[in-house]
């Protein structure tokens, strides 16, 4: 972890404690220059709940937009599927996009949501086992960035992959070119991974839906500073930041940031960060790709293009790829 040099020697090292990776994330994004934290944090129980008003807000059209291709190219994307496969969804959360798929692939032989959030990815199992009694369900607590292990007897069966929300794109390039190396591993050669892929467009269309009207999306963002606060004894006033996202052209990224209104000495857990008025914490990118630039990325990681479709404003893709031996 580096250390923010204006600590002195006697400061405090991160307890090992549940909490002990937050706390030294923080630590370390907040003692770096440019400041930056990890937008994992951003979903405790409060920033989920304000991300699934996110997902429903006018300006913010990749998940209606999505379920839009996913319906309408639904019986394309089973045909691609083997019979009888098994299908691994990687950062499962909500099922809602996975149901818009089920009704098309009868054929499916079992279902394994992988996630690192154990209690909410069985609550979400038990409930789709209900409402699917043949379909075997047999969810995988795991980091999906890194190789984990399948169930027992999935080994050798037929795989699928499924990656939707466009969560590739929270990825710096090389990192999602690793990313689905990884998947290509798990699911092994020949396997199809379908994922969704945010595209680039208007400059004001991206803008907007990272900075709605409403102030949903900025409260998503300032809610980390609250968590902070709440679970690692900070003394940050987030009333003193202010949320903003901009388009990185040169990058093809929207990037989020909290600015600080003032020149201010923010503390967490013992250990004090000074910034000056207008530094920002850097606390998510999502990168926009063209259909080519996207096609370009999955074969470096080993995976072939076989489809992809787009709604008809070209605003998000849907993408099947084939592992390559």
């Amino acid at each position: 972890m580096t250390i923010d040099p204006r600590l002195t020697d006697s400061s405090p090292a991160a307890p090992i404690t549940e909490n002990g990776l937050f706390l030294a994330d923080v630590w370390d994004g907040l003692g770096a220059s440019p400041k930056a934290l990890p937008a994992k944090y951003f979903y405790d129980a409060a920033g989920s709940a304000l991300f699934e008003e996110i997902t429903v807000l006018p300006e913010y059209y990749p998940t209606r937009t999505e379920l839009g291709i996913l319906d309408a190219r639904g019986p394309a994307i089973a045909a691609l599927l083997p019979e009888g496969a098994a299908l691994v969804e990687f950062g499962s959360g909500s099922t809602a996009k996975l149901r818009r798929l089920l009704r098309h692939l009868p054929g499916l032989s079992a279902y394994l949501p992988v996630d690192v959030s154990g209690e909410f990815l069985r609550e979400q199992a038990e409930t789709l086992r209900g409402d699917f009694p043949g379909l075997a369900v047999e969810p995988v607590v795991a980091d999906f960035t890194r190789p984990f292990a399948l169930p027992p007897g999935y080994g050798d069966q037929a795989l699928a992959g499924f990656f939707p929300g466009s969560t590739i794109g929270n990825f710096e390039p090389n990192e999602a070119a690793r990313l689905l190396d990884v998947f290509g591993r798990i699911l092994g050669t020949g396997a199809t991974l379908v994922l969704g892929v945010d595209l680039v467009k208007d400059r004001a269309v991206l803008e907007a839906a990272y900075d709605d009207a409403a102030g949903v999306t900025a409260a998503f963002n300032l809610n980390l500073l609250h968590r902070i606060n709440r679970e690692l004894d900070g003394a940050i006033d987030p009333d003193s930041f202010a949320h903003r996202a901009v388009f990185n052209e040169a990058a093809s990224r929207i990037e989020m940031h909290l600015v600080s209104r003032r020149a201010q000495t923010v503390r967490v857990a013992g250990r004090s960060f000074s910034f000056r008025e207008g530094e920002s914490i850097h606390t998510e990118n999502s990168y926009k790709y063209t259909l080519d630039g996207f096609r370009a990325l999955a074969a470096r990681a080993g995976w072939a293009s076989v489809e992809a479709w787009t709604d008809a404003d070209g605003l998000f893709s849907v993408h099947a790829l084939r592992r390559e031996g």
